[in-house]
């Protein structure tokens, strides 16, 4: 099979290597599309926590191959397998959850499984989807709806951040959110609250994204003008306005710039939630004031605890939605000038696939 190898910066391998065998409780899937996120360019890029050479590729979608001889495993943390026998045949069509997690630790032991001490992900810190067949755990797969095409079910990953961000902030139906970030994240973000019944209001830098985030159900958008002071003076009354004078009671926080999180803490209501999902290694100047006279929840969100057959549903609702998310279509061979097209940043780039030789041309 062949194989796409990051082996150092900027520098990928196509390499030739034996089928994978298929192990006890594992399924052999062909692999038949990869999208992209701004983890796997950072890795390209060779600026992530994780070592070289290493088969990238985590948000992924194929077809059951192989199914290995099946073993016990816990039906009730992955809802995906029994003692009796795998819960799929070949030629299933799946989405892969790429989180692995020890099970052991304190997280695991109270379900924050996606937060595990010794958290790993296939693609990020062991080999993943470029690769034509990739030997996973039963218990990982999760079934593509049959009205949801294959290649948009690679996002069922990308969807499941988004709902699990959303889960976190509590939201009830009729509250007010804002969105800070109309990337894929926060896009999708706005889909699943504005199922949920909340008033989505929608902050970004760029018109055209903004412009997407109401086709996503916002009820509201804010141009944020880059190196001013956000909202200004108009943008003030509207979200006052939009929430009788005081303010959203939950902000999902989607750049990972920092004076965005200080906007956050800023213009959420007393009482309300911020999620944090954008990540940054950068620093934010966060006050210390605000947070406790609030009494706000500051909180973090992670991958996503197991979402992803959530997410491919949510993707199968909103085709049209899903559709417009997905920009760029690269072949696997052209997979080293997707990198560059997102490296540039001189395009409007949504999510951007790549179709594996089992997936057909770009």
């Amino acid at each position: 099979m062949l194989s796409a190898i990051t082996v150092a910066k900027e520098t990928i391998s196509f390499q030739d290597s034996p089928d994978p065998t298929v192990e006890p409780g594992h399924a052999l899937v062909r692999v038949h599309n990869v999208t992209l996120c701004g983890t796997d360019l950072h890795i390209w890029e060779d600026d992530y926590p994780t070592e070289l050479p290493l088969i990238q590729g985590h948000e992924f979608s194929g077809i059951v191959e192989t199914l290995g001889p099946e073993v016990p495993c816990d039906a009730g943390v992955t809802g995906r397998a029994t003692a009796t026998g795998p819960a799929f045949s070949i030629g299933d069509r799946v989405a892969v959850n790429p989180i692995i997690y020890c099970g052991e630790c304190r997280p695991c032991r109270t379900g924050r499984y996606n937060v595990c001490q010794n958290v790993g992900c296939l693609g990020c810190y062991s080999n993943g989807a470029f690769t034509e067949l990739i030997s996973v755990p039963v218990e990982k797969l999760c079934p593509v709806p049959d009205d949801l095409p294959l290649d948009i079910a690679a996002m069922g990953e990308t969807a499941s951040i988004a709902m699990q961000a959303v889960n976190r902030g509590r939201p009830e139906p009729g509250e007010t959110a804002l969105v800070l970030g109309s990337g894929p994240i926060g896009l999708l973000a706005t889909l699943y609250l504005t199922e949920l019944g909340v008033n989505v209001i929608c902050a970004d830098t760029e018109q055209h994204r903004l412009d997407l985030a109401v086709e996503f159900g916002a009820a509201d958008t804010l141009l944020v003008a880059p190196g001013t002071d956000f909202p200004d003076e108009h943008q003030t009354h509207r979200l006052d306005t939009l929430t009788d004078g005081y303010g959203p009671q939950v902000v999902i926080e989607a750049t990972g710039v920092p004076s965005s999180l200080e906007n956050a803490i800023r213009l959420v209501a007393s009482a309300g939630r911020i999620v944090q999902v954008g990540i940054s290694p950068r620093l934010a100047n966060v006050s210390m004031k605000d947070i406790p006279y609030k009494e706000l929840d500051l909180l973090g969100s992670r991958m996503s605890l197991n979402l992803i057959p959530e997410g491919l549903a949510l993707l199968a609702r909103h085709p049209g939605q899903a559709r417009t998310l997905m920009t760029h279509r690269f072949a696997f061979s052209d997979l080293e000038k997707a990198y560059r097209l997102m490296q540039g940043r001189t395009e409007k780039i949504g999510k951007v696939l790549i179709q594996m030789p089992a997936g057909g041309t770009a």
